[in-house]
């Protein structure tokens, strides 16, 4: 997946969470896809930064 396709605010949540960059950097392509599309349901930045903390846990 390159970094075009990602929501800009996917990306900058990312970037601010080193852990979760890696963690999402080590999953399939089915799975990056999958977190992705789930980042059109959030609605605030707040609601982003909890999104990609959890993908330490969930993945």
């Amino acid at each position: 997946m390159d970094k075009s396709s990602m929501p800009v605010n996917f990306g900058t949540a990312l970037s601010m969470n080193p852990e979760a960059m890696q963690k999402f950097e080590s999953l399939p392509e089915q799975k990056k896809w999958q977190v992705v599309s789930g980042t059109h349901a959030v609605e605030s930045k707040d609601e982003m930064k909890k999104y990609v903390e959890n993908i330490i846990t969930a993945y």
